[in-house]
């Protein structure tokens, strides 16, 4: 048997990862791993052959980190393998992936925060960005909300689910994370906002005649689910056309964690308000 025969094997009897995941698994697998190991027999996968591996991704320009991705699914496809009996040694557990170096994380400084809202002012886009910077929600956690998530009284909103976007279309999930349920409490002036947005919602559909209550919280004209990568291409497009500030949409959620951190709030209180994320301090 080949890396590649069970690389194939391993691929599709993996019912427990979820659907995303397993597209990027088989695109690793296609563009990265199999190409150069696939031929090889599994119980002839030396180390040596590892690293050679990893120098030859380098040097065609890939970068470490996707290396270290491509390099991680193959040491779990051959831990599997070990496990099933089929394979002897892990060769990819002994060779350490590439190193990466950190990136410093995109964040804004308050002036030019309020200056990218400011500057999106009247734009459809302008009031999921302001959710964004108060609450640190995800984009796939954003375009899940729903209005009955939110408890206008108290000013808290509650996160249960995520929108993911795989080739068969847009998927809802769980949170990201083991804590990705979670209240977050809202400003005072984030929850009078939404209030706006709702009564805006609500005029809308009666302009359309559309029946019932909006269900999302941010939706198409249709009330349908937002896609989170159109909503990352329509941010770029609308920051570029205004000249506004160049920063990625999910580097909001940065903005509202260094904001925090800036406050004095403690980073483990930080943490669990994101649903667990790693933090950078700014």
């Amino acid at each position: 048997m080949t890396v590649s025969d069970y690389g194939h094997t391993w691929l599709r009897g993996a019912h427990h990862i979820a659907p995303k995941t397993k597209e990027r698994y088989g695109e690793l697998l296609e563009r990265q791993i199999l190409p150069f190991l696939g031929t090889t027999k599994l119980q002839a996968l030396k180390p040596e052959a590892v690293r050679t591996w990893h120098s030859t991704l380098l040097q065609g320009g890939l970068s470490a980190r996707t290396v270290g991705h491509a390099h991680r699914l193959l040491s779990r496809v051959l831990k599997d393998a070990v496990e099933a009996g089929t394979l002897v040694r892990n060769a990819a557990a002994i060779i350490k992936p590439p190193r990466i170096e950190e990136k410093e994380v995109e964040v804004l400084e308050p002036d030019q925060l309020a200056a990218l809202m400011a500057g999106l002012e009247g734009h459809p886009l302008h009031s999921i960005a302001t959710l964004a910077v108060a609450s640190g929600l995800r984009r796939g956690e954003l375009c899940g909300l729903q209005w009955t998530d939110i408890d206008f009284d108290r000013g808290v909103l509650r996160v249960e689910r995520s929108v993911e976007e795989t080739r068969q279309g847009l998927r809802v999930k769980p949170p990201k994370t083991r804590r990705g349920r979670r209240n977050v409490g809202l400003p005072v002036e984030t929850t009078a906002m939404l209030r706006e947005h709702y009564k805006a919602q609500c005029e809308l559909r009666l302009k359309l005649g559309q029946g019932g209550k909006p269900v999302l919280v941010f939706s198409d004209i249709e009330g349908n689910m937002l896609s989170p990568d159109n909503l990352s291409r329509d941010w770029r497009r609308v920051c570029n056309a205004r000249k506004l500030p160049r920063i990625s949409f999910h580097a909001l959620r940065h903005c509202h964690a260094s904001l925090l951190l800036a406050a004095g709030v403690p980073v483990l209180t930080v943490s669990r308000r994101l649903g667990h994320a790693r933090l950078h301090r700014p």
